[in-house]
């Protein structure tokens, strides 16, 4: 039944419809169109599209965040269409912020907006890998491997050896990972950047804030949406390695000895790689009525990687509901399930294997693998692969529930739960095999294993939490006021259980501990808890839409640290001028907005392990006393800081937001400082504490981020069937350790058994620089070598021979050693930029996305990992190296590896890649209405299509820690996909 108000009733009528921006004459998705003075309403499709039931004499209201609200009489017409333009006077578009919602004018805080249909057009996991290149200030850092989530970055790494990860809040609940959430299930993402907008977060938001909403039902008549793609990936940038001949002739080289190149010559990475299938669907319901409305998916992902045997699925479902009781009580949940199946290939084994397998060995011919053992120490990468079975397989539940009351119009009483609860089980089983016949075709070397043996383990996690919050909002004449005051409660528990023996059946059906030898068992055990508590408060005050004030408080208590450190205190503010409301701007045509914002905040991090400040006792220890008879007893085997405290990030900012030139070019500028302090890292204590490392974990270091960060967005109209719209982004950041306070500097990146570190945080470098010694260029004689001397007259390298590189002696002392290393860089970018096109004709859509970064360097770690004359080498070095006579300086001749760490390993960073394109079609309304379909669109979709890179290696872009990143040793290569997707709407 419609209800109607302020006009005759009659018969209803189906009436149908397209919404697009009055801009660029294309369809809007997700506008809310309502019959006024009913609960009757829909909301258009992908392609703006829309379908509904109304009296004859309605009039409809189409409505949409950052558009004018438009009312449309219907007037006896069963098709009405309506254009909306963008709402730059009033300022309405609403963005998502801790704990609520603001008005994008209001907001005095570095935040971003993501809409969803921007995600889905990358045939991705997770919708982190889309956000690559889309907000400045944002680094996304994927990797191509299947079932992997990138490492994100906002604003630089700000601590060592604590948590680096952003928060996630996904329908009010916090997470670390997102790897369960259907990218088609998102309306927006809302990133939430400097302190001031963090702050609410207090202890969880040193590390920037994610805010994800998910979709939910509207009010009308239930509409079903289907959208899927499938297609192929494939290695986007492989290592080109010496083929048999080449490999030959370099070891002949290096060690003087003749190597026959045989008749094979064998590819190792094309043996393991492959072009892998994915594909990516889901389904989707939605609809309600006035009391309660639903939002149903459905999604299916599967991502086959590029490595044999490599092969990830992914299901979801979800359910979001609202309901309505009365015009005081208002209640909903939001619930989400996925099932995740891994097949995980045995990278880092394979990898390292396959760069320096000798090419003169057979891969694998009628089920029996060629030994590389025999010739080198090294094992067959296949072998590696196929004899190695690991799987995990995860299940995630993700859910929310909330009430809110309004007893009063300008109070909101709201309590909201939420639960994170995860089951993971992982599971090796190793083959048994022997160097023989029966497994190699070259029997003999020490590739072996003598007993098959299974790992098992399961990890249990549960998140929850509680909060409840009181917002006061009024307005007085000119004053408007929003309060938000509340506690938040959380806890999280994990237990895991691990077992293992060894001698179990080969059959899979008899993968079970309890199939092996018992005698061979052993079993563990571990697990965390900790709990937070807080309190917040927010103000948000506006005077006449021309001065606006944020100010925040929260208190975080968290058990991770000791009673008297136990509480940390983040407050923060933020000031900002809407220029263009004063009357002095009125009669200016330029700008449609113009803002100025100025904020500053303080927030935490106590992402550490649970027991760093508790001491903690080691039994079962044997002591030898008189008489050297054992006697068992219990030790403290290390020291720890009882006194730890909160890392702390203060941060300021100053921003410009602009849209002008009747919002066609719109903007924002931002400068930041942000340093964080009290970071953990590890000092120096007197041997005769008996540490066994003689160091303790304490707050001793200061790390610094500033930078800038700048967007520009251009929207145009050539004709009424022509549009387009070009953004870019770019962010300047410099990252540097301002003091380490007694604390030692952090040594990391060890690669391979002769550069045991490659890397070195301390004092005015940025994190994790690399620190090695400076290569010269190549000594070409005898005559060069002798004469390479230090102050004193000193030879410097008096063992080298011609061909080998001439090392820098930095402190003068005549001999090359570790004291002699100097700062190269390091993986921190200078710089990191986005760009992105759109063209629409008609019913076409054509759009492109660039990303990329500059200034930072990567450590080539596969060259450094050589270890022995018979290790296979880079085309590129058996081609360049330098013969006598060569004059060559940038590659030593023919060696035997085990070279130290050097600069000859450090190459540029610097990459600039087409992310994504993507041309789609829509099919004429005429079309569909007659076979009944609200929309259909089909594209083509290509992501990683071309990168531009210096590096020689697979790729520039290596997750890891703060302190180890950019080192490519088993880095799973960036992928290129093309595919094919349809959405359709009913």
């Amino acid at each position: 039944m419609i209800l109607t108000t302020g006009w005759a009733r009659s018969a209803p009528i189906r009436i149908t419809g397209k919404v697009t921006d009055a801009a660029t004459n294309t369809g809007l998705p997700g506008v809310t169109v309502q019959v006024k003075g009913t609960s009757t309403g829909t909301v258009t499709d992908a392609s703006g599209s829309y379908s509904i039931q109304a009296d004859e004499n309605a009039t409809l209201v189409f409505s949409s965040i950052g558009y004018v609200k438009v009312e449309v009489a219907v007037g006896g017409k069963t098709a009405v269409n309506a254009a909306l333009t963008e709402d730059t006077k009033s300022l309405t578009e609403v963005v998502v912020v801790g704990y609520g919602t603001q008005r994008k004018s209001d907001v005095t805080g570095a935040t971003v907006t993501i809409k969803g249909e921007e995600l889905v057009k990358q045939p991705v996991l997770t919708a982190t890998q889309a956000l690559q290149g889309k907000a400045a200030g944002v680094q996304i850092i994927s990797s191509g491997q299947p079932g992997t989530s990138p490492v994100i970055r906002i604003r630089g790494t700000g601590t060592a050896l604590a948590g680096t990860a952003a928060l996630f809040v996904v329908d009010g609940v916090l997470t670390d990972d997102i790897s369960n959430i259907n990218t088609a299930d998102i309306t927006n993402i809302d990133v939430l950047k400097d302190a001031s907008a963090t702050a609410i977060y207090g202890a969880r938001g040193a590390n920037g804030v994610i805010i994800i909403t998910t979709k939910r039902g509207t009010a009308g008549k239930m509409t079903v949406s289907y959208s899927g793609n499938a297609g192929f990936r494939l290695p986007a940038s492989l290592v080109k390695m010496a083929n048999a001949a080449e490999y030959a002739n370099y070891v002949s080289a290096a060690t003087g000895n003749l190597v026959n190149p045989g008749t094979t010559s064998t590819d190792w990475y094309s043996q393991i790689l492959r072009n892998g299938f994915q594909q990516n669907h889901g389904l989707s319901v939605n609809g309600g009525t006035d009391k309660s409305t639903y939002f149903l998916s459905a999604g299916y992902f599967t991502d086959q990687g590029i490595v044999i045997d490599n092969v990830y699925k992914r299901f979801t479902i979800r359910a979001n509901n609202d309901f309505t009781f009365n015009k005081y009580v208002k209640a909903g949940i939001s619930a989400s399930y996925a099932n995740g199946d891994n097949q995980i290939a045995n990278l880092n084994s394979a990898y390292n294997d396959a760069y320096r397998a000798a090419p003169i060995i057979q891969s694998k011919v009628g089920g029996k693998y060629g030994n590389t053992s025999v010739y080198q120490n090294v094992g067959n990468p296949i072998m590696d692969i196929e004899k190695n079975n690991n799987k995990a397989i995860d299940n995630r539940l993700l859910g929310s529930a909330y009430l809110d009351i309004k007893p009063i119009e300008w109070l909101t009483l709201r309590s909201e739960m939420g639960g994170d609860w995860v089951n993971l089980n992982s599971r090796v089983y190793n083959y048994q095999f022997n160097n023989d016949t029966t497994s190699f075709i070259n029997p003999g070397g020490n590739q072996r294993n003598p007993n098959s043996n299974l790992t098992f383990e399961n990890t249990r996690t549960f998140h929850w939490t509680w909060n409840n919050l009181a917002t006061f909002n009024k307005k007085f004449d000119k004053h408007a006021l929003t309060v938000l005051v509340g506690t938040t409660s959380e806890e999280y528990t994990q237990v895991k259980f691990s077992a293992f023996r060894k001698d179990v059946p080969a059959a899979p059906s008899l993968w079970y501990i309890g199939t092996g030898n018992a005698n061979t068992s052993t079993n563990d055990g571990t697990g965390d808890k900790y709990t937070r508590n807080s309190y917040i408060g927010r103000l948000n005050y506006n005077f006449d839409d021309k001065y606006l004030l944020t100010a925040t408080i929260r208190a975080d208590g968290s058990s991770r640290f000791p009673t008297q450190n136990r509480w940390g205190y983040f407050p923060s503010v933020g000031v900002g001028w809407l220029i263009t409301s004063e009357p002095f701007m009125q009669n200016q045509q330029i700008f449609d907005i113009l803002k100025l914002r100025a904020s500053w905040g303080r927030v935490g991090n106590d992402r550490i392990p649970s027991d760093s400040y508790t001491v903690t006792v080691q039994p079962n220890l044997a002591y030898p006393f008189g008489g050297g008879i054992a006697t068992p007893g219990s030790a403290i085997t290390q020291i720890k800081d009882p006194n730890l405290k909160w890392e702390t990030t203060e941060e300021t900012d100053f921003g410009i937001e602009f849209s002008a030139i009747n919002g066609k070019l719109s903007g924002e500028v931002n400068y930041y400082n942000k340093k964080a302090r009290d970071l953990l890292i590890n000092v120096k204590v007197p041997s005769v504490t008996g540490d066994a490392d003689g160091v303790v974990l304490t707050n001793a270091a200061s790390i610094q981020n500033q930078g800038l960060e700048v967007t520009l967005n251009w929207r145009g109209k050539i004709t009424n069937d022509l549009s387009y719209r070009i953004g870019g982004n770019a962010t300047l950041n410099q990252n540097k350790v301002i003091g380490l306070n007694g604390g030692q500097p952090i040594l990391d990146g060890g690669v391979g058994a002769n550069q045991q570190y490659t890397t070195r945080t301390d004092n005015g470098q940025p994190i994790g620089s690399f620190y090695v010694l400076q290569v010269l260029g190549v000594f070409q004689t005898a005559d060069e070598i002798a004469n390479y001397k230090n102050a004193t007259g000193q030879v410097i390298q008096p063992s080298a021979n011609a061909g080998d590189f001439k090392y820098q002696d930095t402190n003068g002392d005549g001999k090359i050693d570790d004291n002699d290393r100097v700062f190269v860089g390091s993986y921190q970018p200078k710089a990191y930029f986005g760009l992105s096109l759109g063209l629409t004709f008609k019913g076409f859509d054509l759009s492109a996305d660039l990303y990329g970064n500059v200034g930072n360097q990567v450590y080539n770690g596969k060259r450094g990992f050589r270890q022995q004359a018979l290790d296979n080498v880079e085309r590129s070095m058996a081609y360049g190296r330098w013969t006598p006579g060569s004059g060559i300086q940038n590659e030593p001749a023919a060696n035997s590896g085990n070279l130290p760490a050097s600069t000859y390993f450090v190459e540029s960073g610097s990459f600039a890649r087409i992310n994504n394109a993507t041309l789609g079609y829509k099919v004429p309304q005429g079309f569909l209405d007659k076979i009944h379909v609200s929309s259909i669109r089909v594209f083509v979709t290509a992501q990683n299509i071309l990168t531009i890179k210096k590096y020689s290696g697979f790729t520039a872009e290596l997750p890891g820690n703060p302190t180890s990143q950019g080192i490519e040793l088993n880095a799973y290569p960036t992928t290129q996909t093309y595919a094919l997707g349809l959405n359709v709407g009913f």
